[in-house]
């Protein structure tokens, strides 16, 4: 019988929905306890996307959460709490430290320095975000990536695009261990029609943080020239991105059928995906969109640009449109309005294929194979 792994793992605000990240981290840890892990997570402290009204805990069987010293300065938490969380592993009884993102990644050094086992994840590109760009955030960033390839003992990369480019730039092997996705309970609009007068199939939907990258702006301003009846719902939390809420909010002006939910989470996020017309991701960057994968389990005909990371998701089983490109994205989405046949199409085929293409327990088989690896 194989030894039990002592697991110690940070990059992630905490184990709730904040982001792509946090959901992977979770949906891991939680099968990691059931698969011979001594799970142990370092959180941060703080409010987060959510607001504070969902700051309480979430326990989850199996797994330790441990919350570490955090300066709560934009800049500053997620290297504050990353620094501490990397000290905590390095000096925990720990055989592998799993650090999730590149900037986090900066510190893999430390546990490194201890003797532990390091798995780095690359979730994207991150020092290429617009909220970073030419700050001293993007260069540290960018240092965590270079600290990767330099003290990890494996790295996980989520798209081809990235191994691509590991490769090219550092000549680094990486493993490409995509996430994976759960089937889904499909819910009825009630929720939904009662807090924001939905009904099935009576809304576009976008999921996800409300940052420049996710392409937001050129949703917006394709879907006013849209001829439609139906809202386009634009459901998330704004990060620490507040002046680009207020900037999509100023942009949508004048358009009543254009709607913002806020940050939701547990039933009312179920019914927003159970029941769209299509659902559309128009980002310019990303790393491996879970959105996209969660919207295509619930069964939803999906409008994505054409990025690899999107485009390796859906192959030919969902609209596509040329990045960046408004008008593009505009007659894509009025071809979608105008043609229900086609989005039925698209909608029955989604499910059982993104469902069967990534599969969560795959996923954990693979990873705990690196933190066995000698």
């Amino acid at each position: 019988m194989e030894e039990k792994i002592r697991l110690a793992v940070f990059g992630q605000k905490r184990l709730s929905r904040e982001g792509g990240i946090e959901i992977v981290v979770k949906e891991l840890c939680t099968r990691m306890t059931q698969n011979g892990c001594d799970v142990t997570c370092y959180n941060r402290a703080g409010h987060h996307v959510s607001g504070a009204e969902y700051d309480k805990t979430i326990e989850y069987d199996g797994i330790r959460q441990k919350v570490v010293p955090t300066i709560e300065k934009k800049g500053l938490a997620a290297v504050s709490s990353s620094f501490f969380a990397a000290l905590c592993s390095a000096f925990g009884r720990y055989d592998v430290v799993h650090i999730h993102a590149e900037g986090p990644a900066f510190f893999c050094w430390i546990p490194k320095l201890f003797g532990k086992r390091v798995i780095s994840t690359i979730h994207g590109l991150d020092w290429a975000r617009e909220k970073w760009r030419g700050s001293v955030a993007s260069k540290f960033i960018r240092g965590g990536e270079k600290n990767a390839v330099k003290y990890a003992d494996e790295i996980i990369v989520l798209s081809k695009g990235v191994q691509k480019y590991f490769m090219d730039t550092y000549g680094r092997e990486t493993h490409f261990i995509p996430n994976g996705v759960n089937r889904p309970e499909v819910r009825e609009a009630k929720l939904i029609t009662d807090n924001f007068g939905l009904k099935k199939d009576s809304y576009i939907l976008f999921l996800g943080r409300l940052v420049p990258e996710k392409g937001i702006r050129y949703l917006v301003e394709a879907f006013k020239n849209v001829k439609t009846d139906k809202k386009l719902v634009i459901a998330g939390g704004s990060s620490d991105t507040d002046s680009f809420m207020e900037e999509l909010k100023d942009l949508a002006k004048g358009d009543a059928r254009i709607l913002f939910t806020g940050f939701v989470q547990g039933a009312m996020l179920d019914e927003l995906y159970s029941n769209a017309y299509i659902y559309t991701l128009p980002s310019d960057l990303e790393g491996m969109p879970l959105s996209l994968l969660e919207a295509m389990s619930y069964g939803n005909c999906c409008l994505v640009s054409d990025i690899p990371e999107c485009a390796e998701v859906v192959e030919d089983k969902a609209l596509i449109f040329k990045k960046s490109d408004v008008e593009d994205l505009r007659e894509k989405l009025q071809e979608a309005c105008d043609h229900p046949e086609m989005v039925m199409k698209m909608k029955n085929q989604a499910a059982d294929f993104i469902c069967e293409k990534y599969n969560w327990d795959e996923v954990v088989k693979e990873t705990i194979k690196l933190y066995r690896r000698k």
